[in-house]
């Protein structure tokens, strides 16, 4: 008798503790995550995703945060420069126009607070060029190589097949990302172990790894984040974004709406 009566105050007590906590947990406000697809260099040509456009969709999103393709050890210069000459020289950031043209003007009048997570490095991305060319003319390495390219021209054809070349609607569908997957998947499988730090999901880990930082930094404030990468970077986050509880991804189509 007195066990069974222990074993009932026991269970009562959790699920008392577990109504607290959960309690606790739902009173805690989640951060909203929204992952941009950048397209580099496009945005500087391209008729309708140009700058412009991003830097209207950008204004709709309102972030607390952005988290940039920026390497951290790249980001105090290019702040500097900018603050100093209005412009960015930075000579690693000054390739995306979306950080020199839109994100970095838009410091001075809109209220976000720019964090820099890329994983790249200069002898990293040296390193990967120079084992790229070394396989590429390798004879022993022939098939690996054909298989390479002909996925990528396999996504290429399946892209262009969409007849939505740079839509942004379009590149920020799950569709997208499969058929970016056909190649980079086979990239991935090919070679990620031989490049190293390099490798396609390997770089994906050391840019993942520093976004996870900022949202652990700042978990259950309630903030915005918005992550804006290459577009090709774009399904492999979600996936891994997918896994959080602590956030509230929030699809990009309703911002893409609200500035049409």
């Amino acid at each position: 008798m007195k066990l069974k009566l222990l074993l009932l105050i026991v269970s009562i007590c959790s699920i008392r503790c577990s109504d607290t906590k959960n309690k606790e947990i739902q009173a805690r406000p989640q951060n909203e995550v929204l992952v941009l697809g950048a397209i580099h260099g496009g945005h500087t040509t391209d008729p309708v995703y140009n700058t412009a456009y991003l830097e209207k969709l950008i204004r709709e999103i309102k972030p607390d945060f952005i988290l940039a393709e920026i390497p951290p050890d790249r980001m105090e210069a290019a702040m500097e420069g900018f603050k100093r000459d209005d412009s960015v020289s930075e000579p690693r950031v000054m390739r995306f126009p979306e950080y020199v043209d839109v994100v970095f003007p838009l410091t001075k009048e809109l209220d976000f607070e720019i964090i820099p997570t890329a994983g790249w490095t200069r002898p990293m991305a040296e390193a990967r060029s120079a084992k790229l060319r070394a396989i590429s003319k390798d004879s022993s390495r022939i098939k690996d190589w054909e298989a390479y390219r002909a996925a990528n021209k396999r996504s290429d054809s399946l892209y262009q097949a969409t007849g939505k070349v740079n839509d942004p609607y379009f590149i920020h569908t799950n569709q997208y990302d499969d058929i970016q997957d056909v190649a980079l998947q086979t990239y991935n499988q090919l070679f990620n172990v031989e490049l190293g730090l390099g490798g396609w999901d390997n770089i994906n880990i050391a840019h993942y790894w520093n976004i996870e930082k900022a949202l652990e930094k700042h978990r259950y404030k309630g903030k915005r984040f918005l992550i804006i990468y290459g577009a090709s970077h774009k399904g492999w986050f979600l996936r891994e974004l997918r896994k959080r509880d602590d956030i509230t991804l929030l699809e990009m189509k309703p911002f893409l709406d609200a500035i049409q």
